[in-house]
């Protein structure tokens, strides 16, 4: 995809939002759709590290929930601004998420994620066992200022508001992970990831820019994790939880990791069942699984690879009645 096409398409995502923004007029919804915009921003993440280095993260809940802890302690401890603090959770999630790929990213398969899950579940049982800096099981406020990146909190809360911050966001996340798929880094991860042995031997190290390409997805996911604490202005250790990893991997699969858009699609199809369905089916969740099997096994490169191969499979008119020339 051409930068001029990404764009373009870029604009016109940014007119749907405004669209939504407009016409929705109900605040609950609204506020779902900004729930969904959230998890679509930490289902980007996951995706992209299952689309680059091919490797399945179980413990991504680790960077939604530390983004919201680390606001969280920094604003109570009133060590900086919360503009230097938003930067500083950020740069931190990115350190600590190379350190971890450093070892990680090493082990294969089945074995990275257990590893992943076993490290984000540590880091919950942390949160609930450290009732001094953290409310333990109860959880904390995020003491967010009135003042935000020189906007009142009061006007940023509003649903309207709060999901047009958290769509141009999505927007913004998305070409920039699509900027890095189309540089040389993104050229060698997917060498990395199809043939790590083979990149070895042409002289690529593949460690650390497989450990790179962890930390941006950790990034991605703190993002999330900022959004939600601020509008929510909580964070508990649920938000640490696997489950809370499970579900994110689950948007990706529906949606589709290879297409950079999958993972949001498969957050809007996830809360649509969820939210929507969920006011007419008491087994609402069931009805997910029922969809994610059939995805799997109808299309296992998702939701828009199923499309994609619909429009692709189309010929244009009159392209089968053509005469043969001799």
């Amino acid at each position: 995809m051409s930068m001029s096409r990404i764009s373009v398409l870029s604009v016109l995502t940014l007119i749907l939002g405004v669209v939504i923004m407009t016409f929705v007029t109900s605040g609950s919804l609204l506020a779902m759709f900004t729930q969904a915009v959230v998890y679509a921003i930490s289902a980007l993440g996951v995706g992209f590290l299952l689309r680059q280095n091919g490797l399945v993260s179980f413990g991504h809940a680790l960077f939604f929930g530390a983004a919201g802890y680390g606001m969280g302690v920094i604003l109570q401890l009133e060590w900086m601004s919360a503009e230097l603090a938003v930067f500083a959770v950020l740069g931190g999630l990115a350190l600590v998420g190379f350190l971890m790929g450093l070892v990680i990213v090493r082990v294969p398969g089945i074995a990275f994620g257990m590893l992943t899950l076993a490290i984000g579940q540590m880091a919950y049982l942390l949160a609930t066992r450290a009732t001094g800096m953290t409310g333990g099981t109860d959880g904390m406020s995020v003491a967010w200022p009135n003042e935000v990146f020189g906007f009142s909190q009061s006007v940023l809360l509003k649903p309207a508001v709060l999901f047009m911050v958290a769509w141009v966001l999505m927007v913004v996340v998305t070409c920039l992970l699509l900027w890095v798929i189309r540089t040389r880094f993104g050229a060698i991860t997917e060498a990395i990831r199809d043939n790590e042995e083979r990149a070895r031997f042409i002289g690529i190290t593949t460690t650390v820019p497989r450990a790179a390409i962890f930390a941006i997805s950790g990034v991605v996911t703190g993002i999330a994790g900022l959004l939600s604490s601020f509008n929510t202005g909580f964070v508990s250790p649920e938000t640490l939880h696997w489950s809370v990893s499970a579900i994110t991997l689950l948007m990706v699969v529906v949606g589709g990791f290879k297409r950079p858009i999958g993972p949001i699609v498969g957050a809007i199809v996830y809360f649509l069942f969820k939210d929507l369905l969920g006011e007419y089916a008491t087994h609402s969740n069931a009805i997910f699984g029922a969809a994610l099997i059939a995805v799997i096994v109808f299309s296992p490169d998702g939701i828009t690879g199923a499309i994609e191969r619909a429009f692709k499979g189309k010929k244009p008119a009159g392209a089968a009645h053509q005469p043969i020339s001799h």
